[in-house]
């Protein structure tokens, strides 16, 4: 993309010190949430934070929007740098950055109604008075598929699906530019992800919105993306569109993450074994390649010299020594199918397409 982006972050860092000691606490080490993380969003564009759990995905979230301090790092929003604000600057600027957070009844004050929780930004940021903050949440509740009688109910006499609409109604109440989402679907079931994610995407497409959306279903993130940031223990190790993403990763990890993805049909299976072990603590950091551990490619060099983020195709950006190197990848290989089940396949595939000549 050619303009600026909207928001950059640029190095966001956050350690946690771990301290020992009853009378005289010192430092003996540092838990690394987020280490590094770098990245930029355009305007209307949606770029997905994807990962496990545990690789720093919220915390990097709430650096972006200035609810925790980072300890090394800038964010940038409209080019004004977010770490330095403060005060009423830092306030008008959280106008423009706005959150809808996983756990929509812990977000929502069980004490408001609708009508109050949506409209108390507004009355945060002075916008409007009275009357025009309750036409404006009627209109905000139509607009996220609720209904103008809601606005009187309280969180708990709703659903998770409409509760999250309530949490989505209220990040717009005062007209942001970006919007984060933690996990906004994961809560939900199957079939109200579908409806709260094509609101999601409506709501972009008719406001003009940016969206840094934090996930870890890369079946919802396919269908929302337009950019991809992959999160492995505290720092990005590939950033690539998303259909370049999808059908041609450079890391061994997305890999492995988009190997896991279920399928329907069991003749079609990945040809990536899954991952073996777990996810090293944040507080020992291994040295070289942080992925190394569990990477099926590991070499010497991997275990020595740490991999810069580096750019591979135009857009295309992977923290791996080997990535030009990896062997093709097709996520619906046919490998790994027991003998006696791919008989069983295809003798039923034989029978139907007997019934069908029939």
């Amino acid at each position: 993309m050619s303009e600026a982006p909207l928001l950059q972050a640029d190095g966001i860092a956050k350690h946690y010190p771990v301290k020992k000691g009853l009378i005289i606490a010192r430092q003996v080490g540092a838990v690394r949430a987020v280490d590094g993380v770098s990245f930029s969003l355009h305007r209307g564009e949606t770029l997905a934070l994807v990962g496990e759990s545990g690789c720093g995905k919220s915390t990097t979230a709430r650096l972006v929007m200035r609810l925790i301090e980072p300890s090394a790092g800038r964010v940038h929003f409209r080019g004004e740098d977010v770490t330095k604000v403060t005060g009423a600057k830092l306030r008008a600027l959280r106008r423009r950055l706005q959150i809808v957070f996983q756990d929509p009844y812990a977000s929502l004050n069980p004490r408001l109604s609708v009508a109050d929780a949506i409209a108390e930004p507004m009355a945060v940021h002075n916008i409007g008075n009275a009357a025009s903050r309750r036409a404006r949440v009627e209109e905000l509740l139509r607009l996220t598929g609720l209904r103008p009688f809601h606005a009187n109910r309280y969180p708990h006499e709703f659903s998770g699906g409409q509760r999250q609409r309530i949490g989505i109604a209220r990040a717009l109440a005062v007209e942001p530019e970006v919007v984060v989402c933690d996990e906004p679907v994961s809560a939900l079931d199957v079939s109200i992800q579908a409806q709260v994610v094509n609101l999601l995407r409506d709501l972009q497409q008719r406001l003009g919105l940016s969206y840094l959306f934090i996930a870890h279903d890369l079946a919802v993130v396919k269908h929302v993306a337009d950019r991809v940031a992959v999160m492995y223990l505290g720092r990005i190790v590939e950033v690539a569109p998303k259909h370049a993403l999808f059908s041609d990763p450079r890391h061994p990890y997305t890999r492995a993450l988009l190997a896991a993805i279920p399928r329907p049909d069991p003749a079609r299976r990945g040809g990536v074994r899954p991952l073996a072990g777990d996810l090293p603590s944040p507080l020992a950091i291994p040295p070289g390649c942080r992925f190394h551990t569990r990477c099926p490619h590991a070499q010497p060099v991997c275990r020595e010299q740490d991999p810069p983020l580096r750019e591979i195709a135009p857009g295309h950006t992977s923290a791996c020594h080997f990535a030009e190197d990896l062997p093709r990848f097709d996520a619906e290989a046919g490998a790994g199918v027991p003998p006696i089940a791919a008989r069983r396949l295809a003798a039923y595939a034989a029978a139907r397409a007997a019934r069908n000549a029939a």
